[in-house]
């Protein structure tokens, strides 16, 4: 079964309240985005954002140029029903990363619990390259050293401070590194580390 086919079942075979990494408010990410300070229309892209409320929070913040890129439509088709008319102030992008060619380059680029699921150094070096040429800031999410070593029966790559530092380096600066616990539908807890990068020129 290729990455799509996974995503696209599990989508279409669960609800939101089924699976881990569902937040009813995603704080953290939250948290972190506004200590960058941005203005309302800067360009903010969720990787691997599916049908995560952060643009339900994003929006309502009075951001307006938020794109969500996912792998799974099923996901993305899921998120546009809830957002109903918004649904249309938001750029929705079905791809693979790994494939994405972006056209922009953002002001912010979010990744919670996308990134980690890359374990090839092929794959990785694939993705820094994306986020080299294609944004000055970034937010991270993936699972800690803590936490799980699978998710959605596939296996993660585990990070923490140095592995983050090493992984990203130049030509960006690590401003916040912490982990929390993210607490599932389920009422069990995911040990998650977070960081927030800038490129070094910019600071």
């Amino acid at each position: 079964m290729s990455s799509k086919q996974h995503w696209e079942n599990i989508y279409t075979t669960t609800l939101p309240n089924e699976v881990s990494w569902t937040e009813t408010e995603p704080k953290t990410s939250l948290h972190l985005i506004a200590k960058f300070n941005l203005p309302k229309d800067a360009k903010i892209i969720d990787i691997g954002g599916g049908d995560s409320h952060l643009v339900d929070f994003l929006l309502h913040a009075g951001y307006t140029n938020i794109t969500v890129l996912d792998i799974a439509k099923s996901a993305i088709d899921r998120a546009k029903i809830r957002l109903g008319k918004n649904a249309h102030s938001v750029t929705w992008i079905v791809s693979n990363i790994l494939d994405f060619e972006p056209s922009i380059s953002y002001d912010l680029w979010h990744d919670r619990a996308a990134f980690h699921f890359l374990t090839e150094q092929i794959d990785i070096d694939t993705y820094l390259d994306l986020v080299y040429a294609n944004t000055n800031n970034i937010i991270l999410g993936t699972f800690s050293t803590d936490g799980p070593l699978k998710c959605s029966g596939l296996q993660i790559t585990q990070y923490d401070e140095p592995k983050i530092q090493d992984t990203f380096g130049d030509p960006f600066h690590l401003l916040d590194y912490f982990t929390t616990d993210h607490s599932t539908p389920f009422n069990t807890h995911q040990s998650f580390s977070f960081a927030r990068l800038s490129r070094k020129n910019d600071l």
